[in-house]
């Protein structure tokens, strides 16, 4: 039964597939990523858009804070704008832009982020983090979940309190930077969601990373 789901879902977010303006690069269209990525990320579930707990409470708190929401029919061009910052910010800077249907992941490798085995943001990196924080203020209808993730190498616990810690420094850094901190949501997933194969040293820095992951609080 699950397979039968995620295959139909991998069906529904293919079928959905442009070529992003900026890039050149497939993404899910926004038809999809509104009304029709439902049934599809339904299916998958957090594998492709991320944890939807931290989702529903940063909708929480944005409710509780007074924050407005986006009407449904203006959340795709709410975050096609909000994207088109984002990629103008930070091009250049090693941190990917990805849309996936109505949210947009920000992917930070950690060999730009953080030194060798630390959790004290580089220097040299908080102009990119300012970028992203004023586009942030700029979009303050959506939420913002910060996850953190290393390679397999060390101990698990080691990993998931490391990446809990780098996780957290971005976070700080953004809700210092005047991003309402009742818009974040922060977990660190250690190595258990890597994007690569951790048996080349490749496949490892690309799975040390933090990814930023930002959604709209629609209306309803």
């Amino acid at each position: 039964m699950k397979k039968t789901m995620a295959a139909a879902a991998i069906a529904t977010l293919l079928a959905g597939c442009t070529t992003n303006p900026y890039t050149g690069e497939s993404q899910l269209s926004n038809t999809v990523g509104g009304a029709g990525i439902g049934a599809g990320v339904g299916a998958l579930g957090g594998y492709v858009v991320g944890r939807a707990t931290g989702m529903d409470a940063g909708r929480a708190a944005l409710v509780g804070a007074g924050i407005g929401a986006i009407g449904g029919a203006g959340v795709g061009a709410y975050m096609d704008n909000q994207e088109a910052e984002l990629r103008a910010q930070l091009q250049g800077t090693g941190v990917s832009v990805t849309r996936v249907g109505d949210q947009i992941v920000l992917n930070m490798p950690s060999n730009i982020t953080f030194p060798t085995d630390g959790d004290q943001i580089r220097a040299d990196f908080y102009p990119v983090l300012n970028s992203v924080a004023l586009v942030l203020n700029k979009f303050d209808q959506s939420i913002v979940q910060v996850d953190g993730h290393t390679d397999s190498q060390g101990s698990d616990g080691y990993n998931l309190a490391l990446s809990q810690r780098r996780a957290e420094s971005v976070a700080q850094y953004l809700e210092a930077q005047r991003v309402d901190g009742r818009r974040l949501d922060v977990q660190g997933f250690g190595e258990r969601q890597p994007i690569a194969s951790n048996d080349t040293e490749a496949g490892r820095a690309q799975n040390r990373r933090v990814e930023v992951r930002i959604a709209p609080r629609a209306a309803g």
